[in-house]
């Protein structure tokens, strides 16, 4: 079984982004059974999930976590769902700024995540660190790439993805991130066949639907 970790690239004329230092610092200390591996997305719009696709064909992971930044907060965030929006407040590095458009054409309204959201909340903060369930994703390239990554898995059975926003260092210190990200990590893959209940389980929403 190997697990794939995803962070962003700096944006916005920003030096660091602290999804990928958390990503990569956790992959160095990883001492987990599993594989762990990680590959660093560019932010953009178009190079995002074609980035993450080819991770995914690479490696064939059991367990996807994309990571990215919220700036501006102060727990490690759980992203419960995506939405089948972009619109752009800023451009990405590539200069486009999409607005009010779908990340896939003619795709369900939002896709649910696939990680175990409740065990992973309750063991975060067993660990001491800052964490709540988010139920929005944004509407920019982390969003993008988490409706994209779970419209791409969800033929593939058995397989848990998901996504996590982090604070930046300023506002949660960096080995807080990594540990937050670790016990993710393992509850998802202790959770493979389902067993731990809520939210162990990705769904699509069609537009009009209630879940």
């Amino acid at each position: 079984m190997t697990v794939l970790l995803s962070g962003f690239e700096p944006f916005d004329g920003a030096t660091t982004n602290p999804s990928w230092l958390a990503v990569s610092a956790l992959r160095d200390a990883w001492t987990g059974d599993e594989p762990l591996v990680a590959v660093k997305l560019p932010c953009t719009f178009d190079g995002a999930w074609p980035a993450l696709r080819a991770a995914i064909e690479r490696h064939e992971p059991r367990v996807v976590i994309a990571v990215g930044l919220a700036g501006g907060t102060t727990a490690v965030r759980l992203e419960r769902v995506a939405i089948n929006v972009i619109d752009a407040r800023i451009p990405d590095n590539a200069g486009s700024a999409p607005v009010d458009v779908p990340v896939v054409a003619d795709g369900p309204a939002a896709w649910f995540t696939g990680l175990p959201l409740k065990p992973s909340l309750v063991a975060v903060r067993e660990a001491g660190v800052p964490v709540a369930v988010s139920s929005t994703a944004g509407t920019y390239v982390c969003n993008a790439t988490f409706y994209a990554l779970m419209q791409g898995v969800s033929g593939q059975e058995g397989v848990r993805a998901g996504f996590v926003h982090v604070p930046d260092v300023e506002s949660l210190p960096l080995a807080a991130t990594v540990e937050a990200l670790r016990v993710v990590v393992e509850t998802a893959c202790a959770d493979l066949d389902g067993a731990l209940g809520a939210g162990g389980d990705a769904a699509r929403v069609s537009a009009g639907a209630e879940h």
